[in-house]
């Protein structure tokens, strides 16, 4: 015999799942914690969540992210599936003064089908996004300093602001010369000649 008893709504789950996103969530993470999309509207009219935008959610104890456009787009492409990547990671990471006109995200290449929202571009790799090459910035996966300078690099970034990113990643400590090196070598051409002009001016400073 089954039991048909409504599932309670496990609200100290959705806020853990939250706590990892910088307090934001999404119909779908409240629909797996036992929260009917009418259930939310009433929480949202009652003050208990705060409705950002459409399938978007913020609990109240967080402020609102200034990086919200970045965070509704990872989001939407799937939390254990996307990273914040290229221009948009050198941004959240604090790494040259590049203003991205897109959010731009990576998934696997095996996910290439996922569409794109609009003001997204979606990156496809066969290179792993996990571990040393992923980071988390403001409750966002990001794709790890030296991942982001040279895949930026690689996509066509401006010459300056890829130099700018790595001397602001070495003289910060997020990456080192010969790890710079290593990393550009593997994707030569361009991105191997920026790198070692911005690791020459550094060293020349």
């Amino acid at each position: 015999m089954h039991d048909k008893r409504p599932v309670r709504p496990a609200r100290d789950k959705l806020l853990q799942i939250a706590s990892e996103q910088g307090g934001y969530f999404t119909t779908a993470q409240a629909g797996d914690c036992g929260f009917s999309k009418a259930l939310l509207a009433h929480h949202a009219k009652r003050g208990g969540f705060i409705r950002v935008r459409r399938g978007l959610y913020r609990f109240p104890e967080y402020p609102p992210s200034p990086r919200e456009d970045v965070l509704v787009a990872w989001l939407a492409a799937g939390r254990d599936v996307a990273v914040v990547s290229h221009e948009s990671a050198l941004d959240l990471l604090g790494l040259s003064d590049i203003v991205p006109q897109v959010v731009h995200l990576s998934v696997p290449r095996s996910k290439r089908y996922r569409p794109a929202s609009a003001g997204v571009a979606i990156h496809t790799t066969t290179r792993d996004l996990a571990g040393a090459d992923v980071a988390i910035r403001e409750g966002i996966r990001v794709t790890s300093p030296l991942r982001s300078i040279v895949d930026a690099a690689e996509a066509g970034a401006a010459p300056e602001q890829i130099i700018a990113a790595v001397s602001q990643a070495v003289e910060r400590g997020m990456a080192t010369p010969p790890q710079l090196l290593a990393a550009a070598s593997e994707r030569g051409g361009r991105v191997e000649r920026l790198v070692r002009q911005a690791i020459e001016q550094e060293r020349t400073r």
